[in-house]
């Protein structure tokens, strides 16, 4: 979470190039987005039952469930200046344009789906959201390569009655994995991404995070991410 913000405001400012990041997942998590209710997602006892960390971004949208191996997760921080004008639907059918011709290379027939959808015949296959500062966007989008369906309904309170009135609220979709849909390990499926986006979108070079910017996330994560404060901002 606060590598996205942090990288946000490195393109703003003209620090760094537009980026592509491909994330991995060293542990489980619930993804919240910005504006929804901590207790009408997140059932507390399931989380820590089966120790799923809680968090909070800085994009709106609803939460996603997230497993080691069993997610695809990127982010794309490009200048405002590329969704100028646009409204936020058309913004991001441009932005993930790209990964629904992959998918159609990957023979799935994939379609987007407003506001924040990418889906299939089969069911959902992947959610995004976004954010806008300054001189640049955030464009950002978890993926379901494969999925514990069981345990993510003990842990995201999808489809139950509501807590509070506060917050958006995750619809409940049928959600159908890559895995299960294309038969290919979770690397190639992430190779054909990446092809595919430098075939529209040109050059694309391998990079790394600065030590400045690694450092700023760190101390990002410290203060605010990893905070109740922060996770429970709305509760």
């Amino acid at each position: 979470m606060a590598l996205d913000d942090v990288l946000l405001d490195e393109v703003s400012a003209g620090r760094r190039a537009p980026t592509l990041r491909i994330w991995e997942w060293a542990s489980a998590a619930v993804v919240m987005g910005r504006f929804q209710s901590l207790r009408n997602e997140v059932d507390a006892d399931g989380a820590r039952r089966h120790g799923i960390e809680v968090v909070r971004r800085i994009s709106g949208g609803g939460a996603m469930f997230i497993e080691p191996g069993n997610t695809i997760t990127y982010s794309i921080v490009a200048p405002v200046s590329m969704v100028e004008g646009m409204s936020f639907e058309q913004a991001y059918a441009l932005m993930d344009a790209w990964v629904i011709a992959a998918l159609g290379d990957l023979g799935i027939q994939a379609w987007y789906q407003p506001l924040n959808d990418i889906t299939s015949p089969a069911g959902k296959i992947a959610g995004a959201a976004q954010a806008r500062r300054g001189k640049a966007v955030l464009h950002h989008v978890t993926m379901a390569y494969d999925i514990d369906a069981a345990k993510m309904l003990e842990v995201l309170r999808i489809g139950r009655e509501k807590l509070s009135d506060k917050g958006t609220t995750s619809a409940q979709k049928r959600v159908d994995p890559l895995r299960s849909q294309t038969g290919l390990a979770r690397e190639a499926v992430i190779a054909r991404l990446v092809e595919s986006f430098r075939q529209r979108h040109g050059g694309l070079e391998s990079g790394a995070l600065g030590h400045e910017e690694l450092a700023r996330a760190q101390a990002l994560a410290r203060d605010k991410f990893a905070t109740p404060g922060w996770t429970g901002i709305v509760p």
